[in-house]
């Protein structure tokens, strides 16, 4: 198998996919103040498809596996279907932040679908490549969604975002009707259907890997999600106008979206510690250094290595929960393993607020730096040098 066997499948449906996502991110907090939210309440409607995702990811695990990642995919289509129309006619708060906690329920479900078909599907030797990929062509597709969806917004305001993540996801619920069905490969391999587990007896037996490598995936998500707030918020403190915060980030985004590919040839060639380990010291030395910029100039230069650091990460985390993944009973494992990783991407912005609260922002961008000098270590200590369950 190549990944060109499977890219229009696989790859194609998550691009779709993230463009809609990407879409809809720059206005869920302006569609919540146009129904009379308050600036805190807009920011609590945002966090609401975190919420979701979380509250999504061990359920997703026992619904791909009782009816499997392709229909598990379909079904979450149809769930962000239902609520993207939610978000376009509710006419309260609450109704958006409901629909909006939707949109992070299939998120989750098809998540987690897509990263149990590859790694049931392609090879060992080619798992970190084909992981890493696909968060590389996630990151593509919310790098290009708020370009189409500002175009759309032209013409039909903010549902105009709405819209274009509707059709995209109706696009790849097209696409992922040609993608076989993995049950197939499962029986190739091991000559018989798998047998089924509950969710709560996997969870338990692999407890040992989900408190340890979990726990630093957990850190590896705070860390990754605080590069999204310190950068604007430092930014603003040094008194730059949000012109040229948004040309930081997204000179940012753009060295991010440049590393997936290499980061997955090389955890496939010489072993996941080799991009899990750097990509977090870059990205904690990064925030170490954010308090000491001042200019424009410094600024960049700080976010470039943030950029860099995040990208060499890219599918670090799905490719770890694949390799320790058992096969029997994988899909609920990685919805247990994910719930590590996205509660870490909630908790990040959270614990910057409550230290920023507290002391100030300075000192909360330099608990995040130590934050991922943190998973370095825990990453260094907890990779095993082989996947646990080889297949």
């Amino acid at each position: 198998m190549s990944l060109w066997k499977i890219a229009p499948t696989v790859y194609l449906p998550a691009l779709l996919y993230g463009i809609g996502q990407g879409a809809i991110a720059p206005v869920v907090a302006l569609s919540a103040r146009d129904l009379g939210a308050s600036v805190a309440m807009a920011g609590l409607v945002v966090a609401a498809a975190g919420l979701g995702q979380v509250l999504g990811d061990i359920p997703a695990g026992a619904i791909t596996t009782r009816i499997g990642e392709r229909r598990a995919m379909l079904l979450a289509t149809v769930l962000v279907s239902f609520a993207l129309v939610a978000c376009l006619v509710v006419p309260t708060v609450w109704g958006l932040a409901l629909a909006i906690t939707a949109t992070g329920l299939a998120a989750a479900v098809w998540g987690l679908a897509r990263q149990a078909y590859l790694s049931e599907a392609v090879p060992l030797q080619l798992r970190a490549r084909a992981l890493s990929t696909l968060g590389g062509v996630q990151r593509i597709g919310s790098f290009i969604g708020p370009f189409l969806g500002a175009f759309a917004m032209k013409f039909l305001g903010t549902d105009g975002a709405y819209w274009v993540h509707l059709v995209a996801a109706l696009m790849a619920c097209a696409v992922l009707v040609s993608l076989p069905d993995i049950e197939s490969v499962r029986r190739s391999r091991v000559g018989r259907p798998v047998v089924m587990q509950s969710t709560r007896a996997v969870i338990r037996e692999h407890l040992p890997v989900l408190r340890t490598l979990g726990f630093g995936a957990l850190l590896v998500g705070a860390v990754r999600a605080s590069r999204q707030v310190v950068i604007p918020l430092w930014a603003e403190h040094i008194g730059l106008d949000p012109q040229t915060t948004s040309l930081i980030f997204g000179v940012s985004g753009a060295v991010d979206m440049l590393l997936f590919y290499p980061a997955g040839s090389v955890m496939d060639r010489f072993g996941r510690k080799w991009v899990a380990v750097p990509s977090m010291f870059v990205l904690g030395l990064a925030h170490l250094l954010l308090p000491l910029t001042h200019s424009v100039h410094s600024l960049t230069a700080v976010a470039l290595l943030m950029g860099i650091g995040n990208g060499l990460g890219a599918g670090v985390i799905m490719t770890l929960g694949a390799d320790a993944s058992p096969p029997v009973g994988r899909a609920q494992f990685l919805g247990a393993f994910r719930l590590f990783a996205d509660t870490g991407n909630g908790a990040g912005p959270l614990l910057i607020a409550a230290v920023t609260a507290l002391s100030g922002l300075g000192p909360a961008v330099l608990v995040m730096g130590l934050a991922g000098w943190a998973a370095a270590t825990a990453m260094n200590r907890w990779i095993p040098p082989h996947p646990t369950h080889p297949d």
